[in-house]
Order: C-alpha cells, then sequence, then structure tokens
C-alpha cells in the first residue's frame, strides 16, 4: 500500500533521540529551547513556544487572546475538527465560514459578507477568527488582516499543515498578518516530532500567557510573581494553566528533522508540479495554487468530476485503496458532525464546504515517495477512471 502520508526517520534522527535518553533530561532540558529557535529562525517570528500538540497550541492560543464565555471564534469547515473545537475548551461558541471553490481555503469574500451580516443585524461579532492553511496552501491573508483591522477581531494561523512555505515571500509562522501561528508536527506532516505542534508570536504578552499556560501555569520569574521568592526552590502558580509541555525526545526529532525542512517541501513540490502534469487529461480538478505563495503541500487534493465517470466518489475511493492506494480525505465538513449538529449546526449551511466533500481525494504525497510510487498512482488512478 502506498500511503497518503509517511514521515521520513533517518539515523540522524535516532541518534538525536538516542542522546536525550542517555542524557540527564527527558523533559525540560536544552532540546526544547533548540528547537524552539529552530523553528524561530525558519519562519522569522519573536517568540515560539513548544507544546506537545497542535491542538494544545491552538487551546492556548485562544486563552492567551481572552477567548472565553460569550464569545465566538469563526473557523473553516473544511477542517480537522481541532480547528474549532479550541474555542469550545474556553467556554466559547463556534461559527464557520464557508470555502473558496478554488483554494479550499475560509473564504474572505464570505468572511466579509458574515461579518457584514452580523454588523448589520446586532448578531455577535467573532473575538478571534482561525482561517486553516489547508493542505499546505496559505490563506489569503493580507484580505483576512484587513478585515481584523475593520472589524476588531484576533487572528490564529492554524498553518497545521504548512510549515516551510510562504506567503507573499515571508515564511509562514511570521505572524506578519496574524496575532499567533500554529504548526502540527503528527507523523504524517512535513516534519514530525511523534506528536507536538508550536505556537508562534511576536508580541511578548502572548508569548508569557501560552508559557504560562503549557506548564500549569507554574512561574519562577520574580517579575510575574505576588511576593519574593522564599528560596531556591520557590514558585508560584499565577494561572490554571495545562500539563502542555513538549518531551526531550520530541524535541531532539524536531531539531533533527528541521534541518531537512526545505528540502522537504521543495521535494513535495516537485512531485505536486508531477502530479499537476501526469493527472491534466483525466476528469478531475487538480488543486488551484493563488499568486505569491508557496506551499507546504502537505497534501494533494484532487476532486472528481463526477459528472464525466459513472463511478461514485466512494467507489472511485475503494478501488484505488483495493488497488494498493492509500487514499484519504481531507476533511469531513466539522459542521456535518453529529456533536456539531447537536450544537445546532445543519446540513446545506456551508454548501461549497458540503460540494467538496462529495468529490474530493487525498491522494499519496510524501517527501520519500519514489516516482515509481507516483507513476503507479497514477496508473491505477487512469485505470479506473477510463474504466469508469
Amino acid at each position: 500500500m502506498i500511503p497518503y502520508g509517511k514521515q521520513e526517520i533517518t539515523q540522524q534522527d535516532i541518534d538525536a533521540v538516542v542522546n536525550v535518553l542517555k542524557s540527564d533530561f527527558l523533559t525540560q532540558g536544552p532540546q526544547v529551547p533548540l528547537f524552539e529557535n529552530a523553528i524561530k529562525e525558519a519562519v522569522n517570528a519573536e517568540y515560539v513556544l513548544a507544546v506537545n500538540s497542535a491542538t494544545s497550541a491552538l487551546h492556548i492560543a485562544c486563552l492567551a487572546l481572552g477567548v472565553g464565555k460569550g464569545d465566538v471564534v469563526w473557523t473553516t469547515p473544511i477542517t480537522f475538527v481541532a480547528s474549532a473545537n479550541c474555542a469550545l475548551y474556553c467556554g466559547a461558541d463556534v461559527d464557520f465560514v464557508d470555502i473558496d471553490p478554488e483554494t479550499y481555503n475560509l473564504s474572505p469574500r464570505l468572511l466579509e459578507q458574515k461579518l457584514q451580516h452580523a454588523q448589520q443585524n446586532n448578531l455577535s461579532l467573532p473575538k478571534v477568527v482561525i482561517p486553516v492553511h489547508l493542505c499546505g496552501q496559505p490563506c489569503e491573508m493580507d484580505k483576512i488582516h484587513a478585515l481584523s483591522l475593520e472589524y476588531g477581531f484576533a487572528i490564529i494561523e492554524d498553518a497545521s499543515h504548512a510549515i516551510g512555505g510562504k506567503y507573499k515571500h515571508n515564511p509562514i509562522g511570521s505572524c506578519e498578518y496574524s496575532d499567533i501561528t500554529v504548526f502540527s508536527f503528527h507523523p504524517v506532516k512535513i516534519i514530525t516530532t511523534a506528536e507536538g505542534g508550536v505556537a508562534t508570536t511576536n508580541s511578548v504578552a502572548l508569548a508569557q500567557k501560552m508559557d504560562l499556560l503549557r506548564s500549569h501555569g507554574i512561574t519562577r520569574d520574580e517579575k510575574l510573581m505576588t511576593e519574593r521568592s522564599h528560596g531556591g526552590w520557590y514558585y508560584e502558580q499565577v494561572d490554571l494553566g495545562f500539563n502542555y509541555r513538549m518531551t526531550e525526545m520530541q524535541a531532539a526529532l524536531g531539531v533533527s528533522q528541521m534541518s531537512r525542512l526545505h528540502d522537504f517541501v521543495a521535494k513535495r513540490n516537485e512531485l505536486a508540479t508531477g502530479y499537476d502534469d501526469l493527472l491534466k487529461n483525466l476528469p478531475l480538478i487538480t488543486p488551484f495554487q493563488i499568486d505569491d505563495s508557496y506551499s507546504g503541500r502537505h497534501l494533494y487534493v484532487i476532486r472528481l468530476k463526477l459528472d464525466e465517470i459513472s463511478l461514485s466518489h466512494q467507489e472511485v475511493f475503494e478501488q484505488l485503496r483495493e488497488n494498493g492506494i492509500g487514499v484519504n480525505l481531507h476533511y469531513i465538513p466539522v459542521h456535518t458532525q453529529p456533536y456539531y449538529k447537536g450544537l445546532g449546526f445543519k446540513q446545506g449551511q456551508f454548501p461549497i464546504a458540503e460540494r467538496y466533500y462529495t468529490d474530493a481525494i487525498s491522494i499519496p504525497l510524501f517527501h520519500v515517495m519514489t516516482n515509481e510510487q507516483q507513476d503507479e498512482v497514477v496508473k491505477v488512478l487512469s485505470t479506473i477512471l477510463v474504466k469508469a
């Protein structure tokens, strides 16, 4: 089976983790700061906070921006559920903005329409908007940022798919158009720490808040304490935080992987360009890329032209898997999940996202994918669609 995504673990990566296992620190040692610094240099952000997952990063990002009961957070329905759940963890409400039909990212045009409608009808405006860089392609952040200035919301970029990418020649994660950016390092992502995530920001206040929240709300910084230190053992809990710390083993793996980040992304883009050419005559739509962007290419999503073939979406998907092609679908629209239906969301509310779900398939793309594997994917897909 050729998987849709796959990590690469080299001897260099293994040695980095083994060295930590032989060291004095398995947690709260020197590797996490080294990993944070590697991210900082790669994305040109002032502050980087490493945590145990991107979900944790989204949670503390919302909390740092003051999200709580009575607030509402808007995001896209085409994302993993964590992009919406993070607001619910804070006691806030969630709403969605439908996607752009070409990029599959949150639509700035529909965002503006929804903001205008809310303002004109005295409805709640969002405290935070979370655009998601689906597949690694950046959202149109300049337009979203301009709307944030007009309507007064904060922005968290969910860049879980996008490390190593660029928007308008600046690295994704630089927070030029946002308050906080979040990355994921799950094994199928561009680089991996097994599990793990980071939040980047250019705000010292947000960085300090997230730093507290990732480790129980505890500090040893006297500037943040309510009284003088009692001695070398002393700390204070000044907020209600969580145990969201990244381990030293994860960080060491991340440091090693970051040394190859640009090669990983370049190879992904090379493979994606190959797919664009190899698939251009089949009854499907290949991914559209916006100008002034460089995608991390986490995923390669095709959309079937179902009116031109006799097979259904499900039949094509199942035949691909039966023939050794490990396809997937990213994502089921969040508002159609049973939990979100229980919150009052209904089928038909976000029709572009729902239409995307009826014909999208993620085909294999990973930086150690061989040309032979790519040819096999194209061959099997072509055979299925020609017969259809």
